[in-house]
């Protein structure tokens, strides 16, 4: 018997999958985007005439029904420009629990970054990427899979923090993490290898290990995490995803993946200090974060390096390099009138 084509069988899983939407308020259009947990289409509003994404569980996972509404009230509690708002909850005819959001046209940030040549460009969209968790960090919200592919740019240029699916609020224990190993014991073979197979065939993928060890995507995830401390992770784990970010905006591959080109020292520096390993050699938070990038756009010292001389004249220059082209010009003028003069 020949296996089925991967194509055939992609369909056959959306006919399987697609939500038996009779309600009186939403009508699907299409799929666009599918994660562990459930699958987002691009539907009509029908009550108030405008397009929004719906989310909804994949079939058959009735564990995942308290975590989509638990994620679902996390983004209602985050009323901030650079997250995006959710509309509504409820319950498919077939069962199934979705909630619904505001659909936001852009690309994804990995998408994005391929079109923006410029670093100031891409920091200044880093910026903006930590205010928005800087904000959700405020409402003791820790998002806990931070990455390019969860975070969207606009048409506009607006920075959009994704996919909160893995978030936990301070103060509370996720479900996933009551099964965690005890301190200092040993996985066992199955799950260390598993985990192993799965950051080798794509560390840019979350990862959610059967027994709820490890929740996160590998390239983005930092130590205390990626060892099994999901339930301790707190703001700085975000932080060090943040680090690995700003990485990947400034070299184009992910941290781990390939090597990348040197760097201006300042901002490899900021990097190096989000994604230390102790955390608490890291920026307290992701504010504290982003003003040093912002210190590094404005021209002036970053509180992560120390600058040597010859730093410091390179970057006063590169500050007040128009004032000291006019003054280089002035001079050169007036040397230039001098020897005329004497001719």
């Amino acid at each position: 018997m020949r296996p089925l084509p991967d194509a055939t069988l992609d369909r056959l899983r959306d006919a399987f999958e697609a939500p038996d939407l009779d309600h009186p308020r939403y009508r699907a259009i299409e799929r666009i985007g599918r994660g562990g947990m459930g699958t987002v289409y691009l539907a009509e509003d029908l009550e108030l005439g405008r397009r929004v994404a719906l989310k909804v569980l994949h079939p058959g996972d009735a564990g995942a029904v308290e975590r989509l509404r638990e994620e679902a009230r996390v983004l209602a509690r985050l009323e901030h420009p650079g997250i995006v708002p959710i509309h509504d909850v409820g319950t498919l005819a077939d069962g199934r629990v979705f909630y619904v959001m505001q659909w936001v046209r852009g690309r994804r940030l990995d998408e994005h970054v391929r079109d923006t040549a410029s670093r100031g460009d891409r920091l200044r969209l880093f910026v903006r990427l930590c205010d928005a968790v800087a904000f959700a960090h405020a409402q003791g919200i820790v998002h806990r899979d931070l990455k390019p592919a969860n975070v969207m740019v606009g048409a506009f240029g607006e920075v959009y923090v994704m996919d909160w699916g893995l978030a936990r609020v301070a103060g509370t224990i996720d479900r996933r993490d009551l099964r965690l190993r005890p301190e200092g014991t040993d996985p066992g073979p199955r799950v260390a290898s598993d985990r192993a197979e799965r950051r080798a065939a794509d560390p840019t993928s979350s990862l959610l290990t059967r027994d709820g060890q490890v929740v996160g995507t590998p390239a983005y995830m930092p130590p205390e995490q990626a060892a099994g401390g999901a339930a301790a992770a707190d703001a700085r784990a975000d932080v060090w995803a943040l680090g690995a970010i700003l990485r990947f905006l400034l070299t184009g591959v992910a941290p781990g993946v390939a090597p990348g080109a040197r760097q201006p020292r300042a901002l490899e520096a900021i990097a190096s200090k989000a994604m230390a390993s102790n955390p608490e050699a890291r920026y307290a938070g992701a504010r504290d974060m982003a003003e040093d990038v912002a210190r590094w756009l404005d021209g002036e010292p970053v509180l992560a390096h120390r600058e040597g001389l010859l730093e410091k004249a390179a970057r006063v220059a590169s500050r007040h390099r128009v004032a000291i082209a006019l003054v280089g010009a002035y001079v050169a003028a007036r040397v230039v009138l001098f020897f005329a003069g004497r001719g």
